[in-house]
């Protein structure tokens, strides 16, 4: 996964969490508030949000996995 799609879901992960934290702090909705409650500029934000919270959650698995496939190629200086 490269940079741009890494930081984009970053991104909307963390304006998905403070939207929350407004709703649960304050009870106000900023996504509803400049999109209108339920709009279909509102569903598609909450399902880019939601999409991305599931790219941030898998994200360490395949950087895992990268970086393994990366050090199996590297030869061991040491034999």
């Amino acid at each position: 996964m490269n940079n741009f799609w890494k930081n984009l879901a970053l991104i909307l992960t963390i304006v998905g969490g403070l939207n929350w934290g407004l709703v649960g702090a304050f009870d106000f909705d900023l996504v509803a508030f400049l999109f209108g409650p339920m709009s279909i500029l509102s569903r598609v934000v909450y399902i880019l949000v939601g999409l991305s919270a599931l790219a941030t959650l898998v994200m360490p698995a395949y950087s895992f996995r990268e970086n393994l496939s990366h050090n199996k190629q590297i030869k061991n200086p040491l034999r």
